[in-house]
């Protein structure tokens, strides 16, 4: 069994209620965070249930997402074409666009001019979904297929310079199509015609809010662990704490946290986290010390998917045998987000590819033998931060920037070595430090340091020096599926760069990482 928020959300707020039909988009669980931050429940459900299923559900708008098939090839997923006549509310997203037309007269085919990145909008209607909106207006596109010919009930909305249906409606149905995705941050009025949609053509009053999802998640996290106990892995970031924070407000003293210090922390890392759950918490805390273990796995492995597998088995072996120490035990949390399940390939409704492996994703309940409680699967981490604060949680707490599970290990490009680690901890430390001094800590989604596994020339007074380089990452972003690099003032890289030369002893050279997600990752491995 699986104790997860989406069981607890498919009873909250039923009668304002969008679904999300997947067709394997990676940004199928954005599209509905994106709802939810304009105060309506969102549900992402398979893409082949039967129309009457979904008009059992009493949704109030579909939304159907983007996905990597071409609509017109053999074996392409489809929806019931009968949800179009159910007198509800679509919107079709890309690939959602493309079947709707398709089902209901289009054509669809391969067009001559790609669109990947971004576009130019040009907007010839701009009333219903594109209200409010500019004549001109950037959008992100990502398409190889698009509607060629839109059959005579449906009308063009806008269009770009390659596409001349980026936007359409039907006139006699209440459906919609967008070529482009309003739901990335890359659209920067996305959010505009989203609550268009919700609010103007579905007609939602904007009930549902966080402090909702805490409650519910809290009562059925109760009723579903009864008296049973729960093992949480500490990690030192937000989601660990806030998983941990719900567990403690719905069973309290049944709950026991466990800490492995595998060495791959940051500066200090293991005493904050000691000292904050101290102070937050009262459950049962257990810190394993594992650092000596997990260099010995690590040495001589380059390989980042190595690396992670290698940290992953050996977090379970020392995760295990602390495990075992505390009595009736039978579930294990995990803090777990839903960029972790997408970038693992693991997303429940969509045949999304592996990005990296992520150890706290799949694997550990069957080797471990406990039950899985993962109560922020389906949030990303904005929303994680959000429910935080519903907790009680310090702002401290809950604004600290993510850290890998893997930790320093995938900072530390090639082998991983203590030498390494203390380098890479002491330039790390001095970028965090120098961007909460300038005062933009909570304005950066996430900073840190990364040693490379190149050497370079340098001179330091007059001797010649064969030293590391430490690349400085900084990045900002709503949601963590897609990211810019930060434009963090040039006097500060300054002071970062002299002050990790001259205080970090064994590196000479220092780079600033400028580029954004996609294509990049915001971790280098």
């Amino acid at each position: 069994m699986v104790v997860d928020s989406s069981s607890v959300n498919a009873t909250a707020l039923s009668n304002e209620r969008v679904l999300v039909l997947d067709f394997g988009s990676q940004y199928a669980q954005l599209i509905a965070r994106r709802i939810r931050e304009q105060n309506v429940y969102c549900e992402i459900i398979r893409h082949d249930l039967s129309a009457e299923a979904i008009a059992e559900k009493k949704p109030v708008g579909i939304i159907l997402s983007g996905g990597p098939a071409s609509v017109y090839a053999e074996g392409a997923p489809k929806c019931d074409p009968a949800i179009f006549n159910l007198g509800i509310p679509v919107l079709g997203i890309c690939y959602g666009m493309q079947l709707a037309c398709e089902a209901l007269g289009s054509r669809v085919g391969h067009c001559e001019s790609r669109e990947y990145g971004r576009a130019v909008l040009k907007i010839g209607d701009s009333s219903g979904l594109l209200a409010g909106l500019p004549a001109s207006m950037d959008v992100w596109m990502s398409h190889g297929d698009q509607v060629n010919e839109v059959s005579s009930e449906f009308e063009p909305l806008a269009a770009t310079s390659t596409c001349p249906y980026a936007a359409v409606r039907h006139t006699r149905l209440p459906v919609f199509g967008l070529q482009f995705h309003p739901e990335v941050t890359h659209t920067p009025l996305g959010g505009t015609i989203l609550h268009n949609f919700l609010y103007a053509v579905c007609g939602c009053q904007g009930l549902w809010h966080l402090a909702d999802f805490a409650q519910q998640t809290i009562e059925r996290l109760r009723a579903e662990i009864g008296d049973d106990r729960v093992i949480c892995g500490l990690s030192g970031g937000v989601d660990s704490a806030v998983t941990a924070a719900l567990l403690y407000k719905a069973i309290g003293s049944q709950l026991s946290c466990i800490l492995v210090d595998n060495g791959l922390l940051r500066k200090d890392e293991q005493a904050a986290v000691i000292a904050e759950f101290t102070n937050h918490f009262k459950a049962d805390l257990h810190v394993v010390e594992a650092e000596d273990r997990f260099l010995q796995t690590l040495a001589g492995i380059s390989e980042p998917q190595e690396k992670r597998r290698r940290i992953g088995y050996l977090f379970i072996d020392c995760f295990k045998e602390e495990a075992t120490k505390i009595a009736g035990a039978k579930y294990l949390a995990q803090g777990t987000l839903y960029p972790d399940v997408i970038e693992s390939g693991a997303a429940k409704d969509g045949p999304a590819a592996t990005i990296k492996l992520h150890h706290n994703v799949g694997g550990l309940p069957e080797q471990l033998g406990f039950e899985l409680v993962e109560p922020l699967r389906d949030l990303f981490k904005d929303e994680v931060r959000k429910l935080g604060l519903e907790l009680g949680l310090p702002e401290q707490l809950v604004w600290r920037h993510p850290f890998p599970g893997p930790g320093l290990a995938v900072r530390c490009l090639g082998e991983v070595t203590q030498e390494k680690l203390n380098v890479l901890r002491e330039a790390d430390h001095i970028v965090v430090s120098e961007i909460k001094a300038a005062g933009l800590y909570r304005q950066t989604s996430q900073a840190f340091a990364v040693l490379l596994p190149v050497q370079s020339v340098g001179v330091m007074g007059d001797a010649r020096t064969y030293e590391n380089a430490v690349a400085i990452r900084s990045v900002n972003t709503d949601d963590f599926m897609t990211a810019d690099w930060s434009h963090l003032p040039y006097d500060l890289l300054a002071r970062m760069s002299s002050r990790i030369i001259n205080e970090v002893r064994g590196v000479n050279r220092v780079c600033y990482d400028i580029s954004s997600k996609p294509p990049a990752t915001i971790e280098w491995e």
